[in-house]
């Protein structure tokens, strides 16, 4: 059926539903209408999707009222975040697992650049959208992934020491009191308690370095009883398999008996990055773990069981053995990759090289997310209005994800059966090329 037919289409009735049930989530009544709009925005074409274009879209003969009701909503309204990426996950999650089981949780962050300083969160530090220090702020999120697909179930601002201490900035940002400054690690834990809480399906977490070099993340990690496959850096140190700290001093009979693990000068652990080059030949093995746009992706690897070293000379206990996941590939140099992984001492290299290298399905959401659902296109300053933006472009994007999961894979934004309108051809979003020169 046609976008433009009178009767809704089944698509469309889908998303009716879709959009009904995350209105349950709204709080008051008249908060549904605004939400559904919103969201229907974000999925119909366009390349700009702030409230002003995604007015025009939705409403040409009375834009203002639409932008209006818009900006309240996404700006003003004190809806739940966590309630509306609940309701998200109670209707698209079971439909994905349709296909297949989860197989990960995925944490990462992402970066959208902004000028100026006033923007909450705004300062110079690293973006991965441009791969530099940059102006921009940064969110942390963790995603459900099957095999096949993943959808982000939590999402939250890093908010910089200089914001958190800032008591004027965090006032005109609306900057929640009970939010204070929390690395990215912290945030990323603080989420997966929650979805534990939520009884979310578990699975193995997965994250880059920036997370896996943290030894407090991983061993809140293993206190949750959740096993990893995390980045790590080449500098991290370990214990090959089979050697380990020195056991406590003997006790002379005076004072308290040691228990602290020791090295001396001849007994230390060594780099991830010295091990891998210390290994035999017969150590490496090729292994495959998708198809890749041309072809099947594949590398050499090595995995050894080894124990962590860090600060062990502050421990009781030896920690137990997990394993040094390494990527070498032919006509490298060096190493490139590093994991460490708490997987079963049984588990085959390919099955850890598969799932360390999973991560790369959020970065397909991000890519859309940003692209075609315009995550990074919220032009206000405020805490609320960040959150509630994000949190409704994830929401639109979990139809998405629902729709190629039940027969639809080709479904994306500006694709779908959805009604649109002619915008006025006099119609210019402030900030277009267009007004500009017009200006």
């Amino acid at each position: 059926m046609s976008a433009s037919s009178s009767a809704p289409g089944a698509q469309q009735q889908r998303f009716a539903a879709y959009l009904d049930s995350l209105a349950r989530a709204a709080g008051h009544l008249d908060r549904a209408v605004p939400l559904k709009s919103y969201c229907t925005g974000l999925l119909l074409p366009g390349e700009r999707k702030s409230v002003e274009p995604m007015a025009a879209r939705l409403a040409p003969d009375d834009v203002q009222r639409m932008h209006q009701s818009l900006h309240h909503f996404v700006a003003n309204a004190p809806w739940s975040d966590e309630a509306l990426l609940e309701r998200v996950r109670h209707f698209v999650l079971p439909v994905m697992k349709r296909n297949g089981s989860v197989v990960a949780w995925i944490v990462d962050d992402t970066g959208f650049v902004k000028k100026g300083t006033h923007s909450v969160g705004v300062v110079r530090q690293y973006c991965g959208q441009v791969g530099k220090q940059e102006n921009c702020r940064v969110a942390v999120s963790l995603s459900v992934a099957t095999e096949q697909t993943s959808l982000p179930i939590a999402w939250r601002l890093y908010l910089p020491e200089t914001w958190a201490k800032d008591r004027k900035r965090r006032k005109e940002a609306g900057i929640p009191k009970e939010i204070s400054f929390a690395t990215k690690p912290t945030i990323a834990l603080q989420q997966i308690r929650q979805a534990i809480e939520e009884e979310v399906t578990s699975a193995p977490v997965l994250a880059d370095a920036a997370y896996g070099n943290d030894s407090q993340f991983r061993e809140g990690l293993s206190e949750l009883h959740l096993a990893y496959v995390v980045g790590v850096q080449g500098t991290t140190t370990v214990w090959r398999c089979g050697e380990a700290p020195l056991s406590a001093k003997r006790w002379k009979g005076l004072g308290r008996p040691p228990k602290l693990l020791r090295r001396d000068k001849q007994h230390q652990p060594i780099s991830v990055k010295k091990l891998a080059e210390s290994l035999a030949a017969s150590a490496w093995e090729n292994a495959s773990w998708r198809e890749g746009t041309k072809q099947r992706l594949r590398s050499r690897f090595a995995a050894q069981r080894v124990r962590i070293a860090h600060r062990d000379y502050w421990r009781s206990e030896l920690p137990a053995e997990e394993w040094l996941l390494i990527e070498w590939p032919r006509g490298e140099n060096e190493p490139t990759k590093y994991w460490l992984s708490t997987l079963p001492a049984d588990t085959k290299l390919v099955d850890l090289v598969k799932l360390a290298k999973h991560r790369w399905i959020i970065e397909r959401d991000y890519e859309e997310l940003k692209q075609e659902l315009g995550l990074g296109h919220h032009e206000g300053r405020a805490w609320r209005g960040f959150h509630h933006h994000g949190t409704l472009c994830i929401a639109a994007y979990g139809f998405l994800v629902a729709e190629r999961s039940r027969f639809s894979p080709s479904a994306r934004a500006g694709q779908l059966d959805l009604r649109t309108q002619k915008i006025p051809p006099d119609f210019r979003p402030r900030g277009s090329s267009r007004s500009r020169r017009a200006a």
